[in-house]
């Protein structure tokens, strides 16, 4: 059993998630409801559910405002989100779940049962930390491998290489993380904090080059000293960056 707290400042919404949690193959109880930051944190301290669909926007505040209240977060957070592209990268970089409005009854039943597969406080509140320290610039990004469940400060990444469906990440200090997902998501998250897709298999940080050589077609030699290949192109792409910088 999943006890669930639904927080929406509009009613209808409220009650068409709670019709579609009724549809769910998943033994469900819905605990609680709230419609803004202090009715929902009374609501939360009193009743405890191990899981809440929060949405963002809040007559007396916001989501995250509300989360700011705990200084432990003991359930886990699916978002419901109208925001724009910026906050949805954030979501993405700290792995948190998110339902974009309007809700569909596959994507909500979905992320619960998602959910059911994971209830680990202590990795919730991991990926929390990132998510708010995400909101205004890009800071940290969560990376999952085989063994750990790592938060990596963003320019702490030299550079990531793709194979096939997995991605390296080369971090300051000599350390490479493994991580099953593809390099075009992790260039969709990044591009926004100086990283740049020099070639198919090749994403890295602007900050982190040392210099261009144009010998052997060019390549880029980071200052770990390990080089990346430039496609022809982005090279002129490239080189306009460098005028930038």
């Amino acid at each position: 059993m999943i006890s669930i707290a639904v927080i929406d400042d509009e009613p209808k919404a409220r009650e068409t998630i709670i019709n579609i949690l009724g549809l769910s193959p998943i033994e469900l109880s819905i605990i609680g409801e709230a419609d803004d930051v202090m009715s929902a944190y009374e609501m939360l301290t009193l009743k405890s559910p191990d899981l809440v669909l929060l949405d963002i926007n809040l007559p007396d505040g916001t989501g995250f405002d509300l989360l700011k209240m705990f200084d432990k977060v003991n359930f886990k957070v699916i978002f419901i989100t109208a925001h724009e592209e910026y906050a949805i990268k954030a979501f993405k970089c700290s792995a948190i779940d998110y339902i974009l409005k309007p809700i569909t009854a596959g994507e909500l039943l979905g992320a619960i049962e998602k959910a059911q597969e994971s209830f680990n406080t202590e990795e919730t509140a991991l990926k929390l930390s990132t998510l708010l320290s995400n909101l205004d610039k890009l800071k940290k990004i969560v990376l999952k491998t085989a063994e750990s469940i790592h938060i990596v400060n963003v320019q702490q990444i030299i550079r990531c290489e793709a194979d096939v469906n997995y991605t390296t990440f080369y971090l300051a200090g000599g350390e490479k993380l493994l991580v099953s997902k593809p390099l075009k998501e992790y260039d969709e998250l990044l591009h926004q904090a100086s990283f740049f897709r020099t070639h198919q298999s090749h994403l890295v940080n602007l900050d982190h080059i040392l210099r261009y050589d144009k010998t052997d077609g060019g390549y880029l030699v980071m200052d770990n000293n390990s080089t990346v290949p430039v496609s022809t192109r982005k090279k002129e792409e490239l080189f306009q960056l460098f005028e930038k910088m």
